[in-house]
């Protein structure tokens, strides 16, 4: 008995677009090849004729870098990467990539590159407090500045507060040459650099000296209300139960916090971090959101997604283990 193999046609709007979508050399097109090795692309003119068992994904994949294209987006190999991700998981590539959040410092658009990263901006929008939780290269804390460079120039809120725990495996500030702010600023630095990137050098010392933008230690938010603010705190599983605590409870009205921290870098000495077991605690309050990035999210070099895949992997392996044991010892 014959089986009828699944078929699609593409017609791509304009020749320009053709040599777009297809790469220098057809490099995009090999790339797609390689990815729906199950799925043969048969390229004629504007046409995209497509058989194979996912030949509609794929297809769907074409539709959906038109729509970038279109939409002004340049492809290249990493948002084709991203977008062949995105398709295999029947997400909107044209939807998630050109969702903007403001003009950044050298003139280029910031936007998510992630399904997760949409879900957080959504809802770093959508609510007062919103945890980011997530391990490194996600964009947690880059999303945040972004969002909160946002949220000033458009008159929300009157200042942006960035603060993190000083704590690099254990307190050693006193080690440090300098008076306090000297003390912390390498701490402090990630939030400097993502701030740089959305906004020019000239116009960051200005904000700073009008104070629409404090960058402090968390030490310096205790016995204070912070009203009218876009506050960021980095680095958050740093932070002992009780520092979370105090600073959960500065927050005061016509306010937004953006929390973020990884679970796996817990660099406290005894290891009490405050953001571990938090959702638990506080995951019934209204208008405060948890979102998980993961290794899917990871917008800097594939090796650190790799890498970050390898650890999940052994700590999914260590579980595991540890409940045969626990299961056997019962």
């Amino acid at each position: 008995m014959s089986t009828t193999v699944p078929t699609s046609t593409v017609v791509i709007p304009g020749a320009h677009l053709v040599v777009e979508l297809l790469g220098h050399r057809d490099l995009f097109l090999r790339r797609i090849e390689d990815a729906f090795p199950d799925v043969a692309i048969l390229v004629r003119g504007n046409e995209v004729e497509l058989s194979g068992p996912r030949a509609h994904q794929v297809g769907k994949l074409f539709e959906e870098l038109v729509l970038l294209l279109q939409r002004g987006e340049r492809i290249d190999i990493a948002v084709l990467d991203r977008s062949i991700v995105m398709v295999r998981a029947e997400q909107r590539p044209s939807e998630i990539l050109t969702s903007d959040i403001l003009k950044g410092a050298q003139g280029r658009m910031i936007r998510p590159k992630s399904a997760g990263q949409k879900r957080y901006v959504d809802a770093i929008r959508d609510h007062t407090i919103t945890f980011g939780i997530g391990p490194a290269g996600t964009g947690k804390s880059w999303l945040a500045v972004a969002m909160a460079v946002q949220a000033l120039m458009s008159r929300q809120v009157q200042r942006i507060i960035l603060t993190r725990p000083a704590v690099e495996a254990g307190e050693r500030l006193g080690f440090l040459p300098g008076d306090l702010m000297a003390k912390v600023d390498p701490y402090l630095r990630p939030l400097y650099d993502a701030l740089h990137d959305m906004v020019d050098a000239e116009n960051v010392q200005k904000l700073i000296e009008r104070q629409s933008v404090e960058v402090a230690p968390l030490a310096f938010m205790r016995g204070r209300t912070l009203n009218n603010s876009f506050i960021i705190l980095d680095e958050a599983q740093n932070t002992t139960p009780e520092q979370m605590k105090m600073f959960l409870t500065r927050i005061g009205y016509g306010s937004k916090v953006v929390v973020t921290g990884d679970v796996t870098q817990v660099d406290i000495p005894d290891g009490r971090s405050g953001l571990s077991g938090i959702e638990k605690l506080l995951g019934a309050v209204d208008d405060l959101a948890f979102v998980h990035l993961d290794g899917t999210d990871i917008v800097r070099h594939k090796i650190v997604a790799d890498i970050v895949s390898a650890y999940e992997r052994q700590s999914s392996s260590k579980t595991s283990t540890s409940s045969r044991k626990s299961q056997t010892d019962g």
